[in-house]
């Protein structure tokens, strides 16, 4: 079990049931899944861009990457349905736990500049996006074998009933959100 997962179940879990009087321990908020995704405009142009996403995405996580297609065509954007235009993956159980260890253990203290992640994130039903600017702040990924500085979105999907038990959880989890309110 990872030490993420095993203080949640040992700390978090009764600290959460205790905030927010829940009965049921089935009642605790808890963390679902966890979706990275890299959209990519540019993968129209250059398929190898694609290939590259993936790799990194596959290195990152740990978990082969499925690819995304467009739903609809935008001619704007020169997007036909059904094209190739970004890849992603979904993270349960083991994998999903050890991911967010290293991503608020080790990636988030190495993006420069770091503030703390917005408390602004959240969607209303107590699912959480986090927006990273480049693929290098996880130290799996060397420099020399990148091809381009990609961002990516990291999804947290919780079963809390709103925002604010969301927050909490992730709070406790480790989550360095930044101090200022909106």
């Amino acid at each position: 079990m990872n030490r993420m997962q095993e203080r949640y179940n040992t700390e978090i879990v009764p600290a959460l049931r205790k905030a927010f009087d829940l009965k049921n321990i089935m009642q605790v908020p808890r963390i679902e899944k966890v979706v990275v995704n890299i959209g990519m405009g540019e993968a129209l142009d250059n398929p190898k861009a694609l290939e590259s996403a993936v790799s990194d995405l596959t290195i990152v996580t740990g978990q082969k990457p499925v690819m995304t297609k467009a739903r609809k065509s935008i001619a704007n954007f020169k997007l036909r349905e059904g094209r190739l235009i970004g890849t992603k993956v979904t993270l349960r159980g083991e994998r999903m736990w050890a991911f967010l260890d290293r991503l608020l253990s080790t990636a988030l203290p190495r993006v420069r500049d770091f503030r703390g992640v917005s408390v602004n994130a959240f969607d209303g039903r107590g699912n959480y996006t986090l927006g990273l600017r480049d693929q290098l702040i996880f130290p799996e990924i060397e420099y020399d074998k990148i091809d381009k500085l990609r961002g990516m979105e990291v999804t947290i999907v919780t079963t809390a009933k709103d925002d604010d038990q969301a927050r909490v959880l992730l709070q406790m989890l480790g989550m360095p959100f930044s101090r200022k309110e909106a």
